[in-house]
Formats: C-alpha cells, structure tokens, sequence
C-alpha cells in the first residue's frame, strides 16, 4: 500500500496523507460521487456485475445497510478473514471492515488475490493502541526485568499485522472474542511446560480481564494493566512478579462507553429485560449483564430467544438496528440512550464502495492493503496456532 509522507499532526486535514506508524492510513484518491446522488445503488450493482466472479465483498456487522446490502458474506472479522480465502477464485476482495481486518484477509488469501479497502481511514482505535514499537518497549522492559521468558504473548484480533507478528514470534497466539478462554488455556499450559506463568495480553484490557476473572477463576489481583504511555507500565516489579495476566492498557472506543448505570437505567425502564453484552465492556457492566459474548453469540442469542422477550443489547448501533429489524417479534433496543456508532467502521460509506468498485471495474487497483511477506510469515504462525486450539 503506499503510504504517503508523515506529517507529524495528530489529525490530517481533509483526511489527507497517512501516517506509516498508524494502524490505519488515511490517504483516499480519486473523486467520490456525492452522498445524495440518487443513482449510487444502481451504479454498485452495475459495477459488482461487471466485475463478477472476479469480486468477492465482505461485510462486517458493524457496517451501515447501504454497504451490508452488497456484501456476499456478512460476519465478523475472523470469519470473513476465512471466507476470503476459502475464495481463491476471487481475484479482488473487498473488504467492507476495517484496516487490521483487511490486514488479515491479506495475510489468509492467496498471492495473486488483492485485498481492497474502499477508505484507508477505516482504522480502529482499538488496534491504534498497541503499536508495534511501544510493544517492542513494553517486551524489553520485561527483558530487563528478567521476566520476558515467563511471559507468552496473547493478542486479540482486533490488533494489526504487526502485533500478531510479534505473538508469532515470541511463541505467542492470537484470539477471536469467541475462543479467548481456549486461547489463553493453551498459553497457560505452555507456560507450565516451558516454566513460564504469565500472559501479556494484547491490545483489550477488558476482554482479557473478563476472560481471565469471569471464564477462567481468577481474581482481579491477578490482573495489571500495563500503561504504555508510562516508564516500566507504570507498574512495580512486584505486581509484575505477582501477576498471572498482564494486561494491555486498550478498550474499544464503542464498548467502553457503556456503564453499569446504563444496565441499572435499562432494567428500570424495561420490565423483565435481558442484558446481552460483547464481553469488550467494562468488567462492571459484564457482571451486571445477563448474557456475554462475541458478536456471532449476540445474534445466535436474538436467533434463538422467545417471540415477546425483551433485550438491551450492548455493541455498535448498526448491529443492533439491524437486529430490531431482523426480530419484530421481539423487543430489542440498545442498551445506552446515547448513540454509539463506531466511527471509523462508518467510514466505509455506499459512496467509497461505489468507488472502489468502479475504478476495479475499469482495471484500476485502489487502495490495495498489502501485508510484506515476514509479517504475513509471523502472523500467519499466530494465526495457526490458533487455529490448532480444540
């Protein structure tokens, strides 16, 4: 991907030029068709048709309808992750995600398969949080506290490829929101073989601690919270040194919003309602919540639960408007009264894709993420590993 010059500002004017240290890039050429125009469903029909089975789309939950309604296969990021490259036919896949997303699809496809994302501002905060170098720091650290080598690495999907290289590296895995308690047992058993007793847990404070206390019998004095932005963490070689779960100091900018007084408000204005929440939330709203777990499990939940049940769902809006809509049988609402839309997966708009597949349609590749070949290596060795988890 080319990646134009650092400007050094925190923010970029007009979403021009890109910052290579970021997670996600925010260079996107090419003039967009306004968002009114009335004929932009038709010209991304026209355009998907065009370009056939050459094209495989991929909608992530969190996107808007307008995207979502073009998308062949629909899920979160490890399954479309597996269904690009249960695709080696697909010659394009565009990737209606986010930055580390489409990272991942690059990684699993093939070669000769390009991985477009129709706005390279599409990041994530989440991911944005753990940079390769502060981890590289956070890693030394524990060198030379002579810890390191009782320390394997965990990092959450949701991080980029240069992350997940890191765990492959240092003989560490990656995990999923659905299998962080398989994930984090298979490092603690290798961490009994190999006299090693603690995982660093990348990039979500949250689900790793609710994975570690709520699935898995810790307690929360077993958990630090490792502050990249403070010398050693900000924590002593004693709560090193007593701590099983060393956790990265990230959240997700969606989740996080959600407090115990939204589940307290909800139940006073609902009578009888579940709580159903992405076990990302903060420790307190998971344990004042009925129900836990990953995106997949929060729709299987709305599959299966009775006609007239009521349920205040805790994740991003378009998820849960879509739900509403998909269940009229049941009353499903959201559990803040504030909006909470994820920004950034936003920004993949009808007028971005429209775009995107226009100018493939005419045989130009825009916006192409590419991963180099030892970062694919590397993260593809943490990748398997998880894979290979019962």
């Amino acid at each position: 991907m080319a990646m134009a010059t650092q400007t050094g500002l925190p923010l970029f004017v007009l979403g021009r030029d890109a910052d290579p240290h970021s997670e996600k890039g925010v260079d996107c050429p090419g003039e967009l068709p306004p968002a009114s125009d009335p004929d932009l469903v038709e010209r991304a029909r026209k355009a998907k048709e065009t370009l056939g089975d050459r094209l495989f789309v991929l909608g992530h939950h969190y996107q808007r309808d307008e995207v979502i309604q073009f998308a062949d296969v629909t899920g979160d990021s490890f399954k479309l992750a597996q269904q690009a490259a249960a695709r080696p036919e697909a010659e394009f896949i565009v990737f209606c995600g986010v930055h580390f997303m489409a990272e991942s699809a690059d990684i699993l496809t093939g070669p000769a398969q390009k991985v477009i994302l129709p706005d390279l501002g599409a990041g994530c905060s989440m991911a944005d949080m753990a940079t390769f170098d502060q981890v590289e720091e956070c890693w030394e650290s524990l060198e030379d506290a002579g810890l390191a080598d009782q320390v394997i690495p965990v990092t959450y999907m949701n991080s980029s490829a240069d992350i997940k290289a890191f765990c492959g590296r240092n003989g560490g895995a990656v995990c999923t929101s659905s299998n962080a308690k398989r994930a984090l047992d298979w490092a603690f058993e290798q961490g009994d073989r190999a006299g090693m007793k603690k995982v660093l847990f990348l990039p979500d404070q949250h689900l790793g601690r609710n994975t570690a206390v709520l699935e898995m019998g810790m307690s929360l004095d077993d958990c630090v919270v490792w502050n990249p932005h403070r010398p050693n963490g900000g924590l002593t070689r004693e709560q090193l040194d007593r701590a099983k779960m060393i956790l990265w100091k990230g959240h997700c900018s969606v989740h996080g919003r959600f407090t115990a007084e939204s589940v307290d408000d909800v139940r006073r204005r609902i009578p009888g309602v579940n709580v159903l929440v992405h076990p990302e939330c903060k420790h307190e709203v998971v344990l004042k919540a009925d129900h836990v777990g990953s995106t997949e499990h929060i729709i299987k939940t709305l599959e299966a639960a009775p006609a007239g049940s009521s349920w205040a769902i805790g994740t991003e809006l378009n998820l849960v408007k879509r739900l509403a809509a998909q269940f009229p049988d049941k009353n499903v609402s959201f559990l803040d009264k504030t909006v909470c839309y994820c920004s950034t997966m936003n920004r993949i708009d009808l007028p971005h894709l429209v775009w995107a597949l226009e100018s493939l349609a005419l045989g130009e590749v825009v916006n192409q993420i590419t991963v180099d070949a030892d970062t694919t290596h590397w993260a593809k060795v943490a990748l398997d590993r998880m894979l290979a988890l019962p």
